[in-house]
C-alpha cells in the first residue's frame, strides 16, 4: 500500500509534519482516488502552493475519477485561472473548482458567490489566501516542492 494510501487510512487528522510524497503522477492519482472516499458535497477544499506544484494535477485525478466511479464520460479538466471557475456536474451533485489566482481584493469574491448553497457542491479553490474568512467543512492541502522540482509533498489539514 503507498504512503498516501497509509496516511489517509490510519489518521483521521493530518499533522503539520505529516508529508505525503508526490513525485510522480501515480501517486497524484493514488491519493486523488483515496481521497474522494473521504470527502461529500459541502465539503470545500483549499489547495495551496506554487504554480507548477501539482494542485491542478491533482484536481483533474479527483475529479475523473469520480466521473469513472460514476460512470460519466471523462471531461478534460483544466484551471479555470482566467475564467474562475469551472463545474462538473456528477449525477445529484457538481464540483465548482475555482482558480483565484488573478483575484486582488476580497470583493471580488463577493461576486463569484463561492459560499452559497454549497449542501450539493463539493468546492475546490486553488490559490485560496485571499478568502479571509474560512468556510466549516474545510480540508487544506499544502502542496510543496522538494529539493528541487522533481521532488513535491502534501500535507492535508481538516481530514
Amino acid at each position: 500500500m503507498s504512503e498516501s494510501k497509509v496516511l489517509l487510512n490510519l489518521m483521521p487528522t493530518a499533522i503539520k509534519s505529516d508529508r505525503i510524497d508526490l513525485s510522480s503522477e501515480k501517486e497524484t492519482e493514488e491519493l486523488a482516488g483515496t481521497f474522494l472516499k473521504k470527502i461529500k458535497p459541502g465539503c470545500f477544499i483549499f489547495l495551496y502552493g506554487e504554480i507548477g506544484v501539482g494542485k491542478t494535477t491533482f484536481i483533474r485525478y479527483l475529479i475523473n475519477q469520480f466521473q469513472k466511479l460514476n460512470k460519466l464520460e471523462i471531461t478534460e479538466v483544466t484551471s479555470p485561472t482566467f475564467n474562475l471557475l469551472n463545474e462538473y456536474q456528477i449525477n445529484d451533485f457538481k464540483i465548482n473548482h475555482y482558480d483565484l489566482f488573478r483575484l486582488k481584493s476580497t470583493e471580488e469574491i463577493k461576486n463569484l458567490d463561492l459560499f452559497e448553497d454549497n449542501k450539493n457542491t463539493i468546492t475546490l479553490v486553488e490559490w485560496p489566501q485571499i478568502i479571509k474568512e474560512k468556510p466549516k467543512n474545510l480540508i487544506e492541502l499544502f502542496f510543496e516542492y522538494g529539493k528541487d522540482h522533481k521532488t513535491r509533498s502534501v500535507q492535508i489539514k481538516g481530514l
